[in-house]
C-alpha cells in the first residue's frame, strides 16, 4: 500500500516518515469488507479506513459469480481509499478465507539437521514448515495453513520454542488447514483481476482469535 502523503500522527501529518500499513480484505457471504490499520506504540492495530461492499457473488464462502465479486472488491476497496482522504492507494492485501470447504487435521512433520553441533535456528524451523506444505492431500485439496502446536527434540516433547537448542532430530506436531483447490484459486483469481496483489491468504477463525484472545487464552 502506498501513501501519497506523510505518516499520520493523531491527526497531524508528518512529513518525515512513510505510513506502515496493513490490509485486510474479507470476502463474505453478505458484505465484502477492507480495513487498512497501522500498529501503534502500544503494539495495538489502529483503524485508518473501512469499506465495504455488498457481496452478491459469493454464496458461503465460495465464490459463484467471478465479474460481481470483483465489482464488490473494488468497490470496497475504492471506498476505503476515498475514506482515508485519496492520500492511500491499495495495491496489496491480506485476504480472509473460510467457508464449509474449509477443513483440517493433525500431523507429524520430522527434520534432521545436518550436524549435531550448533544450534537450531529458525532456518531449521523454516525447513519443517515448509515440508509440511509439501504434504500430499486429497485430490482437489491444497494447504492453505500450516500451525505449529509443539515441538520435540531428540524425543523431548513439549518444547514451545526450540530455538537455540541443541539437537538433531527435530520434531513437530502440526494442525494443518485445507481448502478446495478450486475455490481458492477463484478467490485469488477475483483479487488480481481487481489489480491487487496478495500478501497473504488467512484463515478467518484464525485471525479473529488472534486479535481478541490472550495468550492464556490462546494456550
Amino acid at each position: 500500500m502506498k501513501d501519497r502523503s506523510s505518516e499520520e500522527n493523531g491527526t497531524q501529518p508528518n512529513p518525515n516518515k512513510n505510513i506502515k500499513v496493513m490490509v485486510g480484505l474479507d470476502i463474505g457471504t453478505t458484505k465484502i469488507a477492507c480495513f487498512v490499520g497501522r500498529r501503534n506504540e502500544h503494539g495495538k492495530i489502529q483503524i485508518l479506513s473501512m469499506g465495504k461492499a455488498e457481496s452478491t457473488g459469493v454464496m458461503r464462502g465460495v465464490v459463484s459469480n467471478i465479474e460481481r465479486t470483483i465489482q464488490s472488491i473494488k468497490e470496497a476497496v475504492e471506498l476505503a481509499q476515498a475514506r482515508a482522504g485519496g492520500r492511500l492507494t491499495i495495491n496489496s492485501v491480506n485476504v480472509g478465507i473460510a467457508g464449509q470447504h474449509i477443513k483440517s487435521l493433525q500431523t507429524r512433520g520430522i527434520h534432521m539437521r545436518k550436524g549435531a553441533s550448533g544450534e537450531i535456528s529458525q532456518e531449521d524451523i523454516n525447513a519443517l514448515i515448509n515440508d509440511m506444505y509439501a504434504t500430499v492431500m486429497s485430490p482437489g485439496e491444497e494447504i492453505i495453513t500450516v500451525l505449529p502446536q509443539e515441538y520435540i527434540v531428540d524425543n523431548e516433547q513439549g518444547i514451545k520454542d526450540p530455538i537455540g537448542m541443541a539437537g538433531v532430530r527435530l520434531e513437530a506436531n502440526f494442525h494443518l488447514i485445507t481448502g478446495h483447490v478450486a475455490n481458492v484459486t477463484n478467490i485469488r483469481k477475483c483479487v488480481e483481476r481487481a489489480d491487487l496483489s496478495i500478501d497473504e491468504i488467512i484463515l478467518e477463525p484464525l485471525a479473529s482469535a488472534d486479535a481478541v484472545l490472550s495468550a492464556e487464552e490462546k494456550e
